[in-house]
């Protein structure tokens, strides 16, 4: 199976939804993705990735499902002490590299001013949620890896949602730190990111990166990244 995951094009938080440079960066995002034999379209509930994810589904003649589990994930104190960056996951691992911390070692995480986050809540939810998903389109978590158990597992699947929620994501199906992922991929709009598993009916099996963070679609289109 190949998983292709995009984010959301150029938003308006504060209305949940695209700009119209978002919009051109979704429309840029279809004519890259729409050969790619994709066969199922997900979204975040969300409207700013719902709206890209719209793009891709019109050329393809397609319905957007909504994945709940892939909506932006929240983050903050957890206990109302005040914590660093209040706990922004990108300016948080920016931080703990300062501090000459590795990111690839979730010690530093258990202690102030980082351990109080609500993001570690959620990435406990976005892994448990994503592995009854990965479950239904035919890979059952076991251990740090998935068993192949659907029948219909050759087949292209897209996923549009959020950097946040995305990088959770990455880190519970590659087994890497959630602030590693977040500076080693940090996705542009529309950044597109592959990950393909094995389609044999009863083997075990890990995600391979093909692609991660493209967003040349964005420069060969000749669209801003920026308003």
């Amino acid at each position: 199976m190949k998983l292709i995951f995009v984010r959301h094009g150029h938003p308006d938080y504060e209305n949940d939804c695209l700009t119209p440079l978002g919009h051109q960066h979704a429309a840029q995002a279809a004519l890259r993705l729409k050969d790619e034999g994709i066969e199922q379209i997900f979204s975040s509930p969300y409207g700013r990735a719902f709206e890209t994810a719209q793009h891709l589904a019109n050329l393809l003649c397609m319905d957007v499902e909504k994945l709940d589990f892939m909506h932006e994930i929240r983050w903050g104190s957890s206990d109302g002490n005040e914590i660093y960056a209040d706990g922004h996951p990108w300016d948080t691992s920016l931080y703990a590299i300062s501090q000459g911390f590795s990111l690839m070692d979730e010690e530093w995480t258990k202690h102030p001013p980082f351990c109080n986050n609500i993001v570690f809540s959620e990435l406990e939810r976005v892994a448990r949620e994503s592995d009854a998903w990965m479950e239904s389109i035919g890979y059952r978590r076991e251990g740090t890896n998935y068993r192949v158990i659907g029948e219909n597992t050759d087949r292209t699947i897209a996923v549009f949602s959020h950097g946040g929620s995305s990088s959770a994501l990455f880190a519970h199906l590659l087994n890497l730190p959630f602030f590693y992922l977040c500076r080693a991929i940090c996705p542009d709009f529309t950044a597109i990111t592959v990950l393909t598993l094995s389609d044999e009916t009863g083997t075990l099996t890990a995600p391979t990166i093909e692609i991660a963070n493209d967003s040349r679609h964005i420069r060969s289109g000749g669209v801003s990244y920026e308003m």
